[in-house]
């Protein structure tokens, strides 16, 4: 980084489910191309490190990944490739099993590697893989938001309970943001998010904030077919109107606070690993 620049302020917003299969990775992609299209500087962290899915869904190929930065091979500018609309991706590896679970000398890696990179960042997405790991609770914690994705499902709803309630029993996380894909129509949606925050209200007691919903558009099985964004693709779709003005509500909400640099989040996360492993 130059000399006398400091970084910029940035939002680290990690995305995760309890469940695979709600959409959650396309709910990255999407938000990070429309965050761009209103001119923001966005770079997705793919943090299913072991197993991954933005660029397989966005039809990327990257020649590098995350564990040629980890193994000294590559910088991070090496690494991050532009993806549709100009956001940038810092893609994970595909079947490396110890990617899944990082050392203290590879985060501590990863730390320096950020705090080189000088590119301005607005937005710093974090798509972590589905379920309990770990891996999801260390990126969940160091992040200043955490995104919860469900969807109608039964199934999906119960696995984004358990998960809220691990990062609060665990790691004491209170604040989510829900996040409801593939709803029939609005009040659809606001009776997933009733149930789920009943339960956490009954069980957990801590209040959940509901983000939006995204409807079930036929426009987002074509998109993902064709390995595209609907919000690129099929711009006039309604999953791409919501999607925009879910976009549009992280920009403008006032009630997060805006703090940290890309090194700051690193940082939380090399403690909250040494946190999890005292535990």
């Amino acid at each position: 980084m130059p000399e006398g620049r400091t970084k910029k302020y940035i939002r680290t917003i990690t995305v995760t489910s309890g469940k695979g299969g709600v959409g959650k990775t396309n709910m990255v992609a999407n938000l990070a191309i429309a965050l761009r299209k209103a001119g923001k500087e966005v770079l997705v962290l793919d943090a299913d490190l072991g197993l991954s899915n933005i660029d397989v869904l966005l039809d990327l190929a990257p020649k590098f990944n995350i564990q040629h930065v980890l193994q000294g091979e590559k910088s991070l500018r090496d690494v991050i490739v532009e993806g549709p609309c100009g956001i940038r991706i810092l893609p994970a590896s595909s079947g490396v099993q110890e990617m899944t679970e990082l050392d203290e000398f590879q985060r501590m890696r990863l730390i320096e590697e950020f705090d080189a990179y000088d590119e301005d960042i607005d937005f710093l997405l974090i798509d972590t893989g589905a379920g309990i790991s770990a891996n999801v609770a260390f990126f969940c914690s160091a992040s200043q938001e955490i995104i919860v994705v469900t969807s109608p499902e039964p199934t999906a709803l119960t696995d984004a309970y358990a998960l809220i309630k691990v990062l609060f029993t665990r790691y004491q996380e209170k604040d989510f943001r829900v996040l409801v894909n593939s709803a029939r129509d609005a009040s659809d949606a606001l009776e997933v998010f009733r149930r789920l925050s009943l339960a956490a209200e009954r069980f957990l007691n801590i209040s959940l904030d509901y983000l939006g919903f995204i409807p079930r558009d036929e426009s987002v099985a074509r998109a993902v077919l064709a390995q595209r964004a609907v919000i690129d693709i099929y711009p006039g779709s309604s999953a791409s109107a919501k999607i925009t003005e879910i976009a549009s509500r992280l920009m403008h909400d006032r009630g997060h606070k805006v703090k940290g640099t890309l090194q700051l989040f690193l940082g939380n996360l090399l403690r909250k690993e040494r946190d999890i492993l005292v535990r």
